[in-house]
């Protein structure tokens, strides 16, 4: 089984597009993505830490109602 690896940014744009989100859209203070009605807001950091990674994966998770798992994750182009 894979682990969670640290994600650059414009790499985890890439995987939400590959998931179905369109955008980026610039916001007030972030960016942000569209899937449907729900919008996830983008952090402008350029690289996001594990922790900050998972944190964002379950805000998707929760949007596109089901899990997404490190190996689901890393397989994404």
């Amino acid at each position: 089984m894979s682990r969670w690896q640290p994600c650059r940014r414009r790499d985890f744009i890439k995987k939400l597009r590959q998931l179905g989100f369109e955008g980026p859209f610039a916001g007030s203070r972030h960016q942000f993505l569209i899937f449907g009605q729900n919008r996830l807001s983008v952090p402008s950091n350029i690289e996001y830490s594990v922790p900050q990674l998972r944190m964002m994966v379950r805000e998707i998770e929760a949007i596109l109602g089901r899990p997404i798992s490190s190996e689901e994750w890393n397989n994404l182009p």
